[in-house]
């Protein structure tokens, strides 16, 4: 039965790929490209099964066997292995998949919901609300890992915690740690960053559940009627697999999801992640905005701001703080047509203020007209606009003459005024607002940062767990523009919640905010 199935695709290879009989070359190009057949051998290898299994490999399709054979590995012939065993009949045809390059996608995840678009702008109000994970709330982060294929069962969804099921309850709020590990015999690791940044959609097309931030300042919502609808917990978990794997098909063969829903194992975990995420980070080097001709979009989050345009340069990363210029190069490589597209700068028009003709035309043709020029180094005129999954948000103080930094978690008051919270409903929405900007965290760090403006000198308060996490890194910028103590002269939520007593911190410390030419 196998020769009739070889010879099946042989006639097919001059029917459908006008080949000639005789021209082997041709037919086994067209028969490994184009016809996505394996042969199973199963049982005891005898002559017949060992002639026609060569036959089957001559033609590109390998063979995989349920007994003890010798395993062949690439050659040329076939497109991966030629001959692989697999003794688990459970596992074999899995395995056969992976060893001819067959991949199966599901257009939707197998969810008691509706899935798609359509669901991205939804809202879920606390009143509608059933059970909510992060968002400062709890603690909550997203993590995607590389692994090995055989280190990988691919679309498992695991569930790690006690009494998971009784904690799952109307009006509740739920730590969670969302660990994904993806394998591809093209995947990569500086693939990660783009896959995760992808949660946010995967979610959000689920009507009744919402989705908002990314790494370990996450918000994740279920509506009431979601639940009632037989949404469960592992639901999100089915969610990610199906849909990390749909998007991904060209890098990614085996998706595995791990739950993580106790505060002890989360904490422990995201530990590893924050490590991880600073590495990604620090992959940029000594690559600069004037070293390059093309920057990056990214629209990933227009379903929530349909005239927000992320501009990315190497030396300016996403809002959100998850992609910088090298992740939205690998993402534009992986998907062409996807959110992340190549934005040739064209003429410098403001080389102090960040201003480019190319982007500019950009701006305008993917906001719908809404945003026609953007400054890319200042926060008083045409500055970026935000969405509201930026990590941190600026905030100019007049009377100070400098800007403030508070990012998101901190729910004290600030000397502006207002709190992360009503800053955030200033600073979203996608429109330019002079003197308010959301930011990634790292931008703060960056020689860009406010360059038209003063850059870091200008910063006159900042909160305390954000000189902590900055560090060592904004210690060498101070000292970089020869201000070494500037770092001690930056009040904080500890010195001044107001902008009196911030005048008077900055008037005894002698901050250089003061002396600066004017803002406006």
């Amino acid at each position: 039965h196998t020769l009739y199935a070889l010879d099946w695709s042989i006639r097919a290879s001059m029917i459908f790929g006008g080949n000639k009989p005789g021209d082997y070359k041709a037919h086994l190009k067209y028969t490994r490209d184009r016809v996505f057949a394996f042969a199973m051998v199963l049982g005891e290898l005898d002559d017949v099964k060992w002639s026609t299994g060569a036959g089957a490999i001559n033609m590109g399709y390998p063979a995989i066997a349920d007994t003890d054979v010798p395993v062949i590995h690439p050659t040329g012939v076939c497109t991966y292995e030629e001959v692989e065993k697999e003794l688990d009949h459970d596992k074999i045809v899995q395995r056969a998949f992976e060893v001819r390059g067959l991949k199966v996608t599901v257009e939707k995840p197998p969810i008691p919901v509706s899935y798609g678009p359509a669901f991205e702008g939804e809202r879920i109000r606390k009143e509608d609300m059933f059970i909510e994970f992060g968002g400062n709330r709890t603690p909550a982060f997203e993590w995607v890992r590389t692994k090995e294929l055989d280190e990988i069962e691919d679309g498992k969804v695991t569930i790690v915690g006690t009494d998971v099921e009784e904690r799952f309850k109307a009006g509740g709020q739920m730590p969670l740690a969302v660990v994904v590990d993806v394998a591809g015999r093209k995947m990569q690791k500086d693939f990660e960053s783009i896959i995760e940044r992808k949660f946010h959609h995967n979610i959000n097309e689920a009507q009744g559940l919402w989705h908002m931030g990314q790494r370990d300042i996450v918000w994740m919502r279920i509506s009431n009627q979601a639940y009632k609808d037989g949404v469960t917990l592992e639901h999100i978990g089915t969610i990610q697999a199906t849909m990390s794997k749909k998007r991904f098909n060209a890098i990614v063969d085996k998706v595995q999801v791990t739950l993580y829903f106790d505060e002890k194992d989360i904490l422990e975990l995201q530990d590893q992640a924050r490590a991880v995420y600073k590495e990604r980070d620090h992959r940029l080097g000594g690559l600069t905005d004037e070293s390059v001709d093309t920057y990056y979009s990214c629209l990933l989050c227009q379903s929530f701001a349909p005239s927000h345009v992320c501009v990315i340069s190497p030396e300016r990363l996403g809002l959100c703080g998850a992609y910088n210029w090298l992740d939205c190069k690998a993402a534009f490589e992986i998907d062409p047509t996807g959110g992340n597209q190549p934005i040739e700068k064209g003429e410098e028009l403001d080389a102090k203020q960040g201003r480019w003709a190319g982007v500019d035309e950009y701006l305008k043709s993917n906001s719908a007209g809404a945003v026609e020029s953007l400054n890319l180094y200042t926060i008083m005129d045409n500055p970026m606009t935000s969405c509201g999954c930026f990590e941190c948000i600026v905030a100019i103080v007049p009377e100070a003459n400098g800007i403030m930094l508070v990012q998101r978690g901190h729910t004290g008051m600030t000397p502006v005024g207002m709190k992360f919270s009503t800053l955030a409903g200033t600073v979203g929405g996608g429109t330019q607002n002079p003197g308010f900007m959301g930011i990634g965290v790292i931008f703060i760090t960056s020689k860009k940062f406010l360059f038209a403006d003063g850059g870091i000198k200008r910063i006159v308060w900042m909160t305390k767990s954000l000189k902590e996490r900055l560090g060592e890194e904004f210690k060498q910028r101070c000292e970089e523009e020869g201000v070494p103590d500037l770092i001690d002269k930056i009040a904080d939520e500890t010195i001044a919640e107001d902008s009196e007593k911030l005048m008077e911190y900055l008037a005894n410390v002698g901050h250089p905010a003061l002396e600066m030419d004017p803002m406006f």
